[in-house]
C-alpha cells in the first residue's frame, strides 16, 4: 500500500477519532471505541473512502502506534490525544522516570515560559521519553526546540503521570518552574 494513502487515512483517522466523530456521525465510547464498520460507512458518507484493510494497515505501519484495534477486531480508537468530552480514558497512575520532554517550536517559548504546558483542548499534555522523539514531534509546528521536564520531582509533588499503550507519557500540566530548555 503506498504511503500517501496511509498518510492521509492516519489523519483522518486521528481526526475523526481524537476530536471530531461527529463530522461523520460516528459516535465513540467512553474509552474512545468505534466500530469500524460503522466508521468505515460514515467516511464514505463524506467522501473518504476506508476499508478493513487500509484501516489494519494504518495500524499497524505506525511508528508511532497511535490506534489500537480491538481483540475481536470490530472496533478501534486512538490511544491517547483525545479533545472529545465523550471519551475518557481511564490510564494507570505510573512513576515516570527523573526526565521526560515536550517538543514544540520556539514560537510558542514565550507562552510555555509563563503558563508552562497546557492541555489545551486535549485531555492531557503529552510527553515523551526520549529528544529524538519531541524533536521530531517539534518539527510539526516550526523551528523545533526540546524542553526538559523534570517528571520524577512533579510525581513526587503529587503530579499524576500516566502512560498510554503507544508509550507517550501524559500529565495534566506541567508549571513553568519545571520545564528546562535543552
Amino acid at each position: 500500500m503506498n504511503s500517501k494513502k496511509l498518510n492521509e487515512a492516519s489523519k483522518f483517522l486521528s481526526y475523526v477519532l481524537r476530536h471530531e466523530p461527529q463530522s461523520i456521525g460516528l459516535q465513540l465510547d467512553m474509552e474512545g471505541w468505534a466500530e469500524i464498520d460503522i466508521l468505515i460507512a460514515g467516511a464514505a458518507k463524506e467522501g473518504c473512502v476506508l476499508d478493513r484493510e487500509l484501516i489494519l494497515a494504518v495500524v499497524s505501519s505506525s511508528d508511532k502506534k497511535r490506534f489500537a484495534i480491538s481483540n475481536d477486531a470490530q472496533y478501534i480508537r486512538a490511544v491517547q490525544g483525545h479533545s472529545t468530552g465523550s471519551v475518557n480514558l481511564q490510564y494507570v497512575k505510573k512513576e515516570p522516570p527523573e526526565y521526560l520532554y515536550h517538543g514544540t517550536a520556539t514560537r510558542f517559548l514565550e507562552s510555555i515560559q509563563q503558563q508552562g504546558l497546557l492541555s489545551g483542548s486535549r485531555h492531557h499534555v503529552h510527553l515523551s521519553q526520549d529528544i529524538a522523539t519531541a524533536t521530531s514531534v517539534g518539527q510539526r509546528y516550526g523551528t523545533p526546540v526540546v524542553l526538559q521536564i523534570e517528571a520524577l520531582q512533579m510525581y513526587q509533588q503529587g503530579f499524576n503521570f500516566f502512560q498510554a499503550e503507544n508509550g507517550v507519557w501524559l500529565t495534566g500540566h506541567v508549571p513553568n518552574f519545571f520545564i528546562h530548555q535543552e
